[in-house]
């Protein structure tokens, strides 16, 4: 072998791109995500700002006046009455009170706007107010078998902030194709 060309030096086994992002080394990648929180509430405002920081585009979706004292708290907040215009396939859509009476239609409308997933926060104990909701508007089966619910992964969660944290981390897995929990 000649000594004009050394043999490459070993690969680093600490390089990793992921790695690099997280010890700032780089910058993270594109997102081309948006999170739709729906209705005003506790959960959608720790929702929200947990996404804006994982890189998703918040929106707040109300058809009520809620929302106005979330905008200085989540960076690069969206309000808007309809999640029509902001729903597509690389929108995740949460509702975060099941107790509205605008579930149905606002589920409805998240079912046609093309959504890549739907859930509706609620405690899998009770009853799930969504599925008679949809049906009272004629909405197929099969699509309302498309709403999640429960959502997030299973942590516990009883605060808002905690609800959020488990709703988020449930969707990053799902972005990434990962179970969520402790399985690698």
């Amino acid at each position: 072998m000649s000594d004009a060309f050394p043999p490459p030096a070993p690969a680093d086994p600490h390089e990793d791109p992921a790695c690099d992002v997280a010890h700032g080394r780089a910058p993270a990648p594109p997102v081309e995500r948006t999170l739709i929180a729906v209705f005003a509430s506790p959960v959608a405002g720790y929702l929200l700002r947990y996404a804006a920081d994982a890189g998703y585009r918040p929106v707040l979706a109300d058809p009520g006046p809620g929302g106005a004292g979330l905008e200085p708290a989540v960076p690069g907040l969206t309000v808007t009455a309809s999640l029509k215009e902001h729903a597509g396939a690389s929108a995740d859509v949460v509702v975060t009170d099941h107790h509205r009476p605008e579930l149905g239609a606002v589920l409805a409308e998240a079912l046609a706007s093309g959504a890549r997933w739907i859930g509706v926060l609620g405690n899998p104990r009770h009853p799930a107010p969504h599925i008679p909701a949809l049906t009272a508007l004629g909405v197929p089966e099969t699509e309302i078998g498309r709403v999640h619910r429960p959502i997030g992964l299973n942590i516990g969660s009883r605060t808002p902030a905690e609800i959020a944290l488990a709703t988020l981390a449930g969707l990053i897995a799902d972005r990434n194709g990962r179970p969520g929990g402790f399985s690698f």
